[in-house]
């Protein structure tokens, strides 16, 4: 399998028919590439996994910013993308400074909701909490780095700061959505496990998916906690949204209308995809199930 190397872009390709990158440490970055697909289908789209390093959240942050530059730069200039979606929380709240220095596109950034998650459980609070002057609850299920991560901190003050927030590192859930993706069998007891300390808590109204992973395993999760009980937030609506400013789309409302479909080239039936391990087992099978080609060799300066 060749790799790909910059310059393998059609200099044909004008900026407008140029691919979003979608970026990952592994597949869970596939979760916000279907969102950006379900919203703006005729988008064409890129993806890139740094799967070799799998995974992101066990590793020293002074490695992982200058390999997460070296390898979106080089994603970038391999498929002549016109915008970066970084799909990895570990990765957003820790390069975006110095991916946005090192490419001239825009970098668009995937953050733990913590917003959005802290007005819900507000909204959801029980009267009879809210008149003992209990705190709405929610948490913060993530990898151990997001969890850890000062960035994420920042937001819980600045938002959530009249909110009892319960973080958890859940590194295990990555491994299993990767599994599933690859097509292997479900393991519902690694969800269960990770999950067993964050379902004994009664007063939980939110659970934030702070891993573009744990989407893959949203069913699963919302079981365990309850459906009813629990509602779950994730990021993906929102980066197509961003997605769409940031490029000047329009609203999704108006790319069916067939005057703005016009305005957007044809997605390619395959959207191209590139991998740090591409000869992983089971990875061309994640990559196709949605609409991306068999992995390529991306080659860059380690």
């Amino acid at each position: 399998m060749s790799p790909a190397r910059p310059g393998d872009m059609p200099a044909s390709d004008s900026r407008s028919s140029a691919p979003v990158l979608v970026f990952d440490s592994g597949v869970g970055g596939l979760s916000v590439a279907a969102e950006i697909r379900r919203q703006w289908p005729q988008l064409s789209l890129a993806y890139v996994c740094d799967n070799a390093a799998l995974p992101y959240g066990t590793k020293p942050d002074d490695w992982l910013i200058p390999r997460i530059v070296q390898v979106c730069v080089a994603a970038v200039e391999a498929s002549g993308a016109r915008a970066l979606v970084v799909a990895c929380n570990t990765a957003s709240t820790l390069a975006l400074t110095a991916l946005r220095e090192a490419l001239s596109i825009p970098v668009i950034g995937t953050v733990p909701a913590i917003k959005p998650a802290a007005a819900l459980a507000r909204a959801r609070q029980s009267a009879a909490r809210r008149e003992k002057c209990e705190p709405p609850v929610f948490a913060l299920l993530a990898t151990s780095a997001t969890v850890r991560r000062a960035y994420t901190e920042q937001l819980i003050r600045d938002f959530a700061a009249d909110c009892r927030v319960i973080r958890v590192a859940a590194d295990p859930l990555v491994a299993e959505a990767e599994r599933r993706l690859r097509g292997e069998p479900a393991r519902p007891e690694v969800v269960a496990a990770s999950l067993a300390d964050l379902a004994a808590v009664e007063a939980l109204e939110v659970v934030i998916l702070g891993c573009t992973h744990f989407p893959l395993l949203g069913a699963d999760i919302s079981h365990v906690l309850g459906e009813s009980r629990v509602a779950l937030v994730d990021s993906g609506a929102a980066i197509a949204r961003r997605v769409a400013e940031v490029l000047a789309l329009g609203t999704a409302a108006q790319a069916a209308e067939p005057q703005a479909a016009q305005a957007v080239q044809p997605a390619p039936r395959e959207h191209m995809a590139l991998a740090t391990d591409a000869r992983q087992p089971g990875l061309a099978t994640a990559l196709a199930s949605q609409g991306f080609a068999a992995p390529q060799a991306l080659a860059f300066d380690d």
